[in-house]
């Protein structure tokens, strides 16, 4: 329970960068080049998401050996890539479309909701502990 608690820990502080990124290439994007912003949105949550692949990669689960780098980061973008992308688009749709939400307070909202099945994920399929056969 401590080590889970230790590295939700881990996790958030990956993700507290990953929201700077992320929130940071969305300005970029809507803002600066004009596009639309679930398309923005969808680009930056990939960015963010390679961004803390790296960062968990080496921190959050870097007791966890067995799969290769390229194997890990394939599995992490379809899982919690896809959970953040489709949670982010769908929510950001929600709460700008129908609510009139400011896009940058919408999308951290997202990225609050999308947290913790996210680190579920991460932590059970995708950094798994190597089974020894």
């Amino acid at each position: 329970m401590k080590q889970t608690a230790m590295r939700w820990l881990k996790f958030n502080a990956v993700g507290a960068m990953g929201i700077a990124v992320q929130l940071i290439v969305l300005a970029l994007l809507k803002s600066g080049l004009r596009m639309d912003y679930l398309s923005a949105t969808a680009l930056a949550v990939e960015v963010a998401v390679i961004h803390n692949f790296i960062w968990h990669e080496r921190f959050t689960w870097a007791d966890r050996q067995g799969e290769s780098s390229l194997r890990r980061f394939a599995k992490f973008n379809l899982t919690t890539g896809m959970v953040s992308i489709l949670g982010n688009l769908l929510l950001m749709k929600w709460m700008v479309a129908l609510f009139g939400m400011p896009y940058l307070a919408a999308n951290a909202v997202s990225i609050a909701v999308c947290s913790v099945a996210n680190f579920l994920v991460s932590d059970r399929a995708v950094f798994q502990v190597a089974r020894s056969d």
